[in-house]
Formats: C-alpha cells, sequence, structure tokens
C-alpha cells in the first residue's frame, strides 16, 4: 500500500521537473515541428506505405529524445535521497507511467501536424489511436529502463541507441503492421492477434522493469 501511495506523489515530482525546465519540452516539440516540415519539403504528398513508416520513424526518434533525460537530470544527490524515501518499483512505475503520458502526448502531436502537413491518409482512426498508446507505452517502459542503465554507466546517449534500438524492433515491426491496417495498406484478418501480441510484449517489459530495476536502483 506504502508503493501505491508514493507513485501519484512522484507523478507529481515528474511533472514538476518537466514545468521548471521547459525549454527541453519545447525543444522537443521544434525537432517534431522541424521533422515534418522537412519531410514534407521532400514528399510534399506521401503515399500511405511511406507515411507509416516515416510517423513510427519519426515517432521513434522524438521517443528517445523525449525519455533520454528521465534520469539523467537527477543528480547523484538527488538520487540517494529518493533512496531513503521511496519504493524502487514506486519510483520505476512513476517514470514509466509519465513517459507514457508524454509519448502519448508527442505521437499525438506528431500525427496531428504530420497528418496536416502531408494529408492523413488514416481510414480507421479508432485502431490508429489504440496502436499509438500501447506503442507509447511499449517505448516507454524499453527506454525508460535503458535510461536507468545508461545513468549508472554515465554515458546515456551512446548506451540508449547501442540498447534502445534493437529492443525497439519488436514493438516497431508490431505497430507499423498494426497501423497499416488502419491506413488501409492491407487488409490483414489477424490485426486483433497482432494487437495481443503487442499488449503481451507491454506487459513483459512491465513486468522486467518490476524486477529488475531495484537490483539496478540499489547498485
Amino acid at each position: 500500500m506504502e508503493t501505491i501511495r508514493q507513485i501519484p506523489i512522484l507523478i507529481s515530482k515528474e511533472f514538476l521537473l518537466e514545468w521548471r525546465s521547459k525549454y527541453a519540452l519545447g525543444g522537443i516539440l521544434l525537432y517534431v515541428m522541424s521533422t515534418v516540415f522537412i519531410v514534407y519539403n521532400g514528399f510534399i504528398r506521401v503515399a500511405p506505405p511511406t507515411w507509416n513508416v516515416l510517423f513510427w520513424i519519426m515517432s521513434l526518434f522524438t521517443s528517445v529524445n523525449a525519455v533520454t533525460k528521465s534520469f539523467s537530470r537527477e543528480n547523484g544527490n538527488r538520487q540517494l535521497y529518493y533512496y531513503t524515501l521511496a519504493d524502487p518499483t514506486a519510483v520505476i512505475f512513476s517514470k514509466i507511467t509519465y513517459n507514457s503520458l508524454l509519448l502519448i502526448l508527442l505521437n499525438l502531436l506528431t500525427y496531428l501536424v504530420f497528418g496536416t502537413v502531408t494529408g492523413n491518409p488514416v481510414k480507421d482512426k479508432g485502431l490508429f489511436f489504440l496502436a499509438i498508446i500501447l506503442g507509447s507505452l511499449g517505448m516507454a517502459v524499453i527506454l525508460t529502463f535503458i535510461s536507468a542503465i545508461a545513468n549508472k554507466a554515465k554515458n546515456s546517449a551512446t548506451l540508449m541507441a547501442i540498447l534502445g534500438f534493437p529492443l525497439m524492433i519488436p514493438v516497431l515491426v508490431s505497430l507499423i503492421k498494426i497501423t497499416a491496417n488502419a491506413l488501409g495498406v492491407i487488409t490483414d484478418t489477424s490485426v486483433n492477434e497482432d494487437i495481443w501480441i503487442l499488449l503481451a510484449i507491454d506487459a513483459i517489459l512491465w513486468a522486467l522493469a518490476y524486477i529488475l530495476f531495484p537490483f539496478l536502483w540499489r547498485d
């Protein structure tokens, strides 16, 4: 019960830290706008299959930029202070929850801007938004945990790239297949199975974070 009580308090702390460093979020938003502008200048009108792949590539790099700072913005003294007060499970769950909400917001913004500028080929918006939510959850878990590992190793950028991108491949493959159905690029009767696979991947990632983070936290 103590862990559950700590989670909302730690989530509110994450929002407070983000609000104090608004330049970081502004930089991410500028990155999204700049990427969409470059794609627009290069393609102007994008075919649905290309639109689908470009959307998730932009989502991937936006997510990496957004989540990299999860642990790096907290110095050693602050982490030691959290260590004496908070349960490690509450710490990792609060950061994953906050990053999931942040990535959902950023992916929806990317969809809005990208769809407005290059055309919106999405036919099944419900399925597409479900993919955004599930994909944001999976990316948040992977990148948050890797951010914790990279922060311990004092080499955030390099480890985030080395460990993050290979682990993201199963999530991205499932997402591209699901959203291809949402765009009408393919008609796959097993799309429900793909959704369950993505849900299973997210659940496994959450479970691994729950099991492994306390060992990393005590290091």
